[in-house]
């Protein structure tokens, strides 16, 4: 466990979106993650591989013990693809596409992710239950249709705007229809 503040942050930040959002095993969680505005300056500008790493370890740690799995939003260099499990890729049924992330292509995050994850593979798209955007990535492209944004203590991850968002099924049915209250 890190000292720096924007680890405890990111920790607090997943730790709430998880409790929140009521993901549970087998869902998953989108990050979105600009380690330039992390550390103060322009996203896409200071790319820090030790930053991403320890911002990687600490959201990815909390998931793992939780069963819950994380892709990694590549940067536009990229086409903001993703870093997943293959695990995760073939049950269900994602396309796998071929890249290998670098720090200014792709970005640390979806590196860090690349290099720590089992068998590590990028897809283009995704429909995860919740995200977090750490530094105004737009990871909403990667959420299921009707993302709710989610309201943390955590505003910022060192100096990166925070917004996070968790998802629902979509109500369909006119003015007749019940609702499942136990569905998110």
């Amino acid at each position: 466990m890190s000292d720096k503040l924007y680890v405890k942050e990111a920790e607090q930040a997943i730790s709430e979106l998880i409790s929140v959002s009521k993901i549970k095993e087998g869902d998953l969680v989108v990050v979105g993650c600009s380690t330039s505005e992390i550390i103060g300056e322009r996203i896409g500008t200071d790319s820090n591989p030790q930053v991403a790493e320890e911002v990687f370890c600490a959201i990815y740690q909390i998931l793992k013990e939780k069963g819950i799995y994380l892709a990694a939003q590549c940067c536009e260099h990229l086409n903001r693809s993703l870093v997943v499990e293959a695990e995760y890729a073939k049950q269900n049924r994602l396309e796998i596409v071929n890249a290998v992330p670098q720090p200014k292509a792709g970005g640390s995050f979806a590196t860090a992710a690349y290099k720590h994850f089992v068998s590590p593979v990028l897809v283009e798209t995704v429909c995860a239950e919740a995200g977090l955007d750490i530094g105004t990535t737009l990871i909403g492209m990667h959420l299921k249709r009707v993302a709710i944004p989610v309201r943390l203590s955590i505003k910022h991850i060192g100096n990166a705007f925070l917004s996070a968002a968790r998802t629902r099924p979509k109500y369909v049915g006119g003015e007749r229809a019940v609702y499942d209250k136990n569905l998110k």
